[in-house]
């Protein structure tokens, strides 16, 4: 896939994950899908904290998606943070027999946010586009 149709397709991704994390966590953990999105025994100030974390980060993905290759470590930044996330919770719902709703509800939500994001983020110098900006000694102004 050539540079610009994978950032065309990172810009869609990072409008959509921004916009389920800024308005679909609070569905999903109330409404839509309790058992595999909310703990128990229900707790109203973490899932406060959870949600206002997650639509802060939604916002400033909803930002990056004007340009990805400008907000790389943001991008990678919500990745690893959604492995982490989601490793933590696997081995916190394997030993809570009641919390087994998990390892098909929000776990793999978070695993397939940050594998999408990851596939489809660009590396390295050799993906720069002709847009972005590379400062070197030589263009640098003393």
């Amino acid at each position: 896939m050539n540079l610009d149709v994978r950032v065309r397709y990172l810009r869609t991704a990072l409008v959509v994950v921004g916009l389920l994390f800024i308005v679909g966590l609070y569905p999903l953990m109330n409404a839509w899908w309790p058992s595999g999105w909310r703990w128990q025994p229900n707790q109203p100030e973490y899932e406060q904290m959870i949600m206002g974390v997650y639509a802060t980060l939604g916002v400033f993905l909803l930002i990056a998606s004007r340009n990805p290759l400008q907000h790389r470590s943001l991008i990678w930044f919500t990745v690893w943070s959604s492995l982490v996330h989601a490793g933590i919770m696997t081995a916190q719902a394997m030993n809570m027999p009641m919390e087994h709703g998990h390892l098909i509800g929000d776990i793999p939500a978070l695993v397939a946010v940050a594998a999408l994001l990851a596939v489809l983020t660009p590396r390295g110098a050799r993906e720069k586009t002709a847009g972005d900006t590379v400062l070197t000694a030589a263009t640098a102004k003393p």
